[in-house]
């Protein structure tokens, strides 16, 4: 029977692919010359990735403090969680102000180029960084010390 430690592990990846995609858009786009905000199809698509990203990140990191908690409740303690946790609440944060920023800049059909957008591809790269951190954390939980998994046999 699934329990709610489970519903994170399933949500965990979406932020993650919004959030890579999101970079990854914007800095092709962005050596490309094309604006990656307003309210073109290539600013369209960002902002809305950038959005994705934002609120799966702040359900996924709610659903990962439940299952914490779940894992602690059953004498599971790990620094490793910690620092997982920690992480994972800085990029919900994180993704979510930038969700803000980047709809705001939409809701203006702000074009930013030149050192504006480099700034944005810049912070969208930090951003990339961050999510891959906190997933090495997470997978370290699963993979090396078994956390809410349950064992064969």
């Amino acid at each position: 029977m699934m329990t709610i430690a489970h519903i994170h592990p399933m949500l965990v990846h979406f932020p993650i692919v919004f959030f890579l995609s999101l970079a990854i858009l914007d800095t092709i786009a962005t050596m490309r010359g094309v604006s990656v905000t307003g309210r073109g199809a290539i600013g369209n698509v960002s902002t809305g990735l950038a959005l994705l990203a934002g609120l799966f990140a702040i359900v996924t990191y709610v659903f990962g403090d439940m299952a914490l908690e779940f894992a602690e409740a059953g004498g599971f303690h790990s620094d490793v969680a910690e620092v997982h946790e920690g992480l994972g609440e800085a990029t919900a944060a994180a993704f979510a102000i930038w969700a803000i920023v980047r709809v705001v800049a939409w809701w203006r059909n702000a074009h930013w180029r030149g050192g504006s957008a480099a700034l944005l591809t810049l912070v969208e790269l930090l951003g990339a960084v961050i999510v891959v951190t906190t997933a090495y954390y997470g997978g370290e939980l699963v993979y090396n010390l078994g956390v809410n998994v349950a064992t064969a046999g």
